[in-house]
């Protein structure tokens, strides 16, 4: 394998000028330097990052942490971030806890003590405190979608706005028997939804019809088995508003299942759309995150504290989105 040493030898300098021209520290005339990279590239010189980035103090490099990424809008939110850390010089690491504490505090652990300079995560909410210690020990953090903690950087939603106006939407359609499938109260999406679904039942003078299951709360089996609870509550559903995409994928399922026309008889949405929601054989009416800008506008928060000395560092930021509604087939 080549070396510095080898590169400074075919290109006849000395090995701190092949240093200033590969890292551009500081000026290298321009035919010592295309005779530098001509050597590098006929050598096939490889620099050695991980000894680079322990010098610079930097490693260019955020991890990502996240519930899952298939069939949620998480892969959406995940794609925003690559695309404007690459745009700044920054590479990712993603990993998926599927909201397992135990599974999310070792990959914050491998984070902190690996290669990354900040993270952007979608936390379970049981880590804060260890956020918390790895923020204070000086790496950059910032959340994403869940917000557990106000003193760390956040890019989140008005879910208790998405509640209300999901209710009041299918009231306007004439709904009075209105069936939430949600999620667990201890993270804010699910409860602060659940905040605004409650508000709009009481100034319109409804009754609640919600349920929460034991299994995966993203997953198909999850708003099957959700969707037949609310049925066996209230045999007068005449709507069904689902927390996410897959679960209300399940719901329709059951839905057919149980010979129950959708919108004819139930309309379905779903409270945090997903690009899925719209190849549907029914199309499924959402409320729907500015996703790839959540993630882009993330990345940048992150690359901004990354970038900034300590002296520097501003009080937490907290950006809040607004869902819009994609009207479709199923409501």
């Amino acid at each position: 394998m080549a070396t510095l040493k080898d590169v400074a030898r075919l290109a006849c300098v000395d090995v701190s000028t092949v240093s200033r021209a590969i890292n551009n520290t500081s000026y290298v005339h321009a035919d010592t330097k295309a005779r530098i990279f001509a050597a590098v590239k006929e050598l096939g010189y490889q620099p050695n990052v991980i000894a680079q980035s322990l010098r610079q103090g930097k490693r260019h490099t955020i991890g990502v942490v996240t519930p899952r990424l298939h069939m949620t809008v998480f892969a959406e939110i995940m794609q925003g971030i690559e695309k404007e850390a690459r745009r700044s010089g920054y590479a990712t690491l993603i990993c998926n806890t599927e909201d397992d504490p135990k599974i999310e505090r070792e990959c914050l652990n491998r984070l902190r003590n690996g290669f990354v300079d900040g993270i952007i995560i979608a936390g379970t909410g049981y880590n804060g405190r260890l956020l918390r210690d790895i923020r204070s020990s000086g790496l950059t953090i910032t959340q994403i979608v869940r917000q557990q903690d106000t003193s760390i950087n956040s890019v989140i939603v008005n879910y208790d706005n998405c509640g209300y106006e999901a209710t009041k939407y299918l009231a306007a359609k004439g709904c009075r028997q209105i069936g939430l499938i949600n999620g667990t109260m201890k993270l804010a999406p699910y409860h602060e939804r659940y905040n605004g679904y409650k508000r709009a039942l009481n100034e319109l003078g409804l009754t609640e019809t919600s349920a929460i299951s034991t299994s995966s709360v993203n997953s198909l089996e999850y708003g099957y088995q959700c969707a037949l609870d609310l049925l066996e509550q209230n045999p007068e559903l005449d709507a069904i508003m689902a927390a996410v995409d897959v679960q209300g994928i399940g719901a329709m399922r059951a839905l057919k299942e149980q010979g129950i026309k959708v919108p004819g008889q139930i309309r379905l949405i779903s409270l945090t759309g997903h690009i899925i929601g719209g190849m549907l054989e029914t199309t499924m009416t959402s409320m729907e995150m500015p996703a790839r800008e959540m993630g882009a506008r993330a990345a940048l928060m992150t690359i901004h504290d990354i970038e900034s000395s300590s002296e520097q560092y501003s009080s937490p930021q907290h950006l809040v989105f607004t869902s819009s509604l994609v009207e479709r087939e199923s409501s």
